[in-house]
């Protein structure tokens, strides 16, 4: 296992960096190349002082750029795939999700086998197993359950496609007639320091005097912390290389999630802000059967006015139904194939989270006393 290296997909994301910063610490790792489209500078700034433990490769570029990828994956020996496009409420062009996420994910793979990268790590999402509809009920979930997403909605489409991409590729003989070996990690909702779905709430509360908006009170989900998450990823590469537990491993996915106690997303959202004076809508709410017909309808008069005008619906069926469902699962395979165990409890994670929670309101508190200045 002398110098090994690795490549980093989407290495800017809130998921990547977190890769990145425990790669470092890993054995004989001799070099990290760290690929997305763009780095923030603060990011750069943090890599270039994570140089004094490995050596660490910012690559800037289009992951459908084959040339590109071709010399990010040239004497590498694992590839972390995580760049995508996450498009949850549609906003993204359909052609660019799936350019993206699917074209790209085949293009890497081309990639490794030229260049005889023995190892693939995908990020998929739990999504591509559902929900498919917010009557259905799913609860302690695993992966001999054969749980597929039906929804057309272009993000869970493309991270279906390119999932199976992956773990059809397992087996595949390299350039130097070698062997790939894949295996993909499909993570709950990822929450977290940086968790943009989070932050959007947060300064959407923020701007609408302290109250929560109500994105899934229906819900009950197992939401995993994005440094866990990481840490799977960790060990998925730890396994693949290790001749002994890389056959069990080899074309399987599995289920990442952690001790973060099974809520609504709203509860979630509260319980990381309340501290702050943040607090729920306590306004009376529609049904949800009523509310998912009402997606329906919006979804008919995006169709209806298409020819001549771009209407962006604020939530359509598909939304409600993710948003509302009773969905979770296990990390029992993840525990006995890759020896997963959450490396941070649900009350470090918890005060984590919050303590950058603090920080946004901090922030929005310095905007509004210069706005007055």
């Amino acid at each position: 296992m002398t110098g090994w290296s690795c490549l980093v997909t989407g290495a800017g994301g809130f998921l990547g960096q977190r890769i990145v910063r425990l790669l470092v610490e890993e054995k004989e790792l001799k070099e990290i190349r760290a690929l997305d489209k763009a780095f923030r500078p603060e990011l750069r700034e943090e890599f270039s002082k994570l140089q004094n433990k490995t050596k660490l490769t910012v690559l800037e570029g289009d992951i459908l750029d084959e040339p590109f990828l071709r010399r990010a994956c040239q004497d590498v020996s694992v590839v972390i795939h995580t760049a995508c496009i996450i498009d949850v409420f549609g906003v993204t062009h359909r052609e660019s999700i799936m350019n993206v996420n699917v074209k790209g994910t085949q293009l890497l793979l081309e990639a490794c086998v030229q260049a005889s990268v023995p190892v693939f790590i995908y990020t998929s999402t739990l999504e591509v197993a559902g929900p498919n509809s917010y009557k259905e009920i799913i609860q302690n979930g695993h992966e001999e359950e054969l749980l597929e997403n039906t929804w057309p909605a272009p993000y869970p489409y493309s991270k279906k496609l390119a999932e199976k991409a992956v773990l059809a590729a397992n087996g595949w003989t390299l350039k130097n007639g070698g062997t790939l070996y894949t295996c993909a990690l499909r993570p709950m909702y990822i929450y977290g320091e940086g968790g943009p779905f989070l932050s959007a709430s947060i300064n959407e509360a923020l701007n609408n005097n302290g109250i929560l908006s109500s994105v899934g009170k229906f819900s009950t989900v197992n939401p995993v912390y994005v440094g866990n998450v990481a840490w799977a990823h960790i060990l998925a590469l730890r396994a693949l290389r290790d001749p002994k537990k890389a056959p069990s491993v080899q074309g399987q996915f599995y289920y990442i999630s952690d001790d973060t106690p099974h809520q609504s997303y709203d509860n979630l959202n509260y319980i990381l802000s309340k501290e702050f004076g943040l607090c729920l809508d306590s306004r009376w709410s529609l049904p949800l059967a009523l509310i998912y017909w009402i997606g329906f309808l919006l979804e008919v008069v995006s169709f209806l006015l298409s020819p001549v005008y771009s209407y962006q619906p604020p939530f359509n069926r598909h939304t409600v139904t993710l948003s509302n469902s009773v969905f979770t699962f296990s990390y029992k395979k993840a525990q006995r194939d890759l020896a997963y165990k959450p490396l941070y409890s649900w009350e470090e994670a918890k005060q984590k989270t919050v303590e950058w929670v603090g920080s946004l309101v901090d922030r929005h508190k310095e905007t509004l006393k210069s706005k007055t200045q």
